[in-house]
């Protein structure tokens, strides 16, 4: 068995130097050590790590790729490792939002813990198939997608580095319209022609703490997809508020939600398309789930799979 730490050197505030030493630090740790090695490399482009999963998995040997980032390098870690049945993937987190792990509650602690890891079992869990890529926790379009697209424009910016620059993001797009023309159609049903948001879920955490279901599972075989419409200027907040902590029950005027395994979204003019934190842009999108797409690798007796 091989190990093979994927660093991404600007996800989170940990300099590459300071996420090797503790990957170093970590592996010390381990009891007994990591059987067969590991190797620590460190991404140079987007979708870098892709190629190199693949080409080091290429012998057939397991391997078990641990993801040192955030949710952006473990969606390309997933990618590589996607369909691979000698290739488990997992999350050590290194990044800022960590959104996909906040669905195991307590549990999600233990991801940090290298010899969890190490001594962990393997699960297969589905993927979300969408225009080529696929995403292991969380995609949408709309307005959160506008505005965790647009966030990168203003955290850089002085006095608006951290949540501001969500704030300024949101405002931005406030002014600029809460809804956009947009069209979903899914089991039989029609939403459109005019939309705030769809969201399809295999997870349940995204965009640093929104949390639209709390029933989504990535062991089910289903997506769990929110689509809010008719939502305007004066009632905004209180919809979002009520979708971000997963109270979308409460408003079914305004959030409709279905479970499914295929949902297409067409706009008239190009789109993001958020994928676990990444942008794609595209007039049409179709949504598959992939059940067992990816092997994860889990610390042993989680108990959000003992209540299953």
């Amino acid at each position: 068995m091989k190990h093979l730490f994927i660093v991404n050197p600007v996800a989170g505030k940990q300099k590459p130097e300071e996420k090797i030493k503790l990957i170093h630090e970590s592996a010390d740790r381990v009891p007994g050590g990591l059987s067969g090695g590991f190797e620590i490399y460190v991404t140079r482009a987007p979708m870098d790590a892709v190629e190199k999963i693949r080409s080091t998995a290429a012998n057939g040997e397991e391997l078990r790729v641990y993801a040192c980032g955030g949710d952006g390098t473990l969606n390309e870690c997933v990618n590589g490792a996607a369909g691979l049945k000698n290739v488990a993937v997992t999350h050590f987190p290194c990044g800022t939002g960590n959104d996909f792990i906040k669905m195991f509650g307590d549990d999600k602690s233990r991801f940090f813990d290298l010899s969890e890891l190490a001594s962990g079992e393997v699960r297969p869990i589905d993927l979300i198939s969408c225009n080529g890529r696929y995403s292991i926790n969380i995609c949408s379009m709309g307005l959160d997608a506008r505005v965790g697209t647009d966030v990168h424009k203003y955290s850089g910016l002085p006095l608006l580095g951290g949540p501001a620059g969500y704030v300024a993001s949101l405002a931005v797009n406030f002014v600029k319209g809460v809804s956009q023309p947009m069209t979903v159609t899914t089991e039989g049903l029609t939403c459109g022609p005019k939309l705030n948001l769809v969201c399809i879920c295999n997870g349940r955490f995204y965009g640093g703490g929104f949390n639209p279901t709390n029933d989504a599972r990535p062991d089910d075989g289903l997506l769990d997809v929110l689509i809010v419409s008719g939502v305007n200027r004066p009632t905004l907040l209180r919809a979002i508020t009520a979708y971000a902590s997963g109270r979308y029950r409460d408003f079914p005027q305004y959030i409709t939600f279905v479970r499914t395994t295929h949902v297409e979204v067409e706009t008239p003019t190009p789109q993001v398309i958020n994928q676990d934190g990444e942008a794609e842009f595209s007039t049409r999108a179709v949504f598959d789930v992939v059940p067992g797409g990816v092997n994860f690798l889990f610390p042993r007796n989680m108990a959000f799979f003992d209540g299953k």
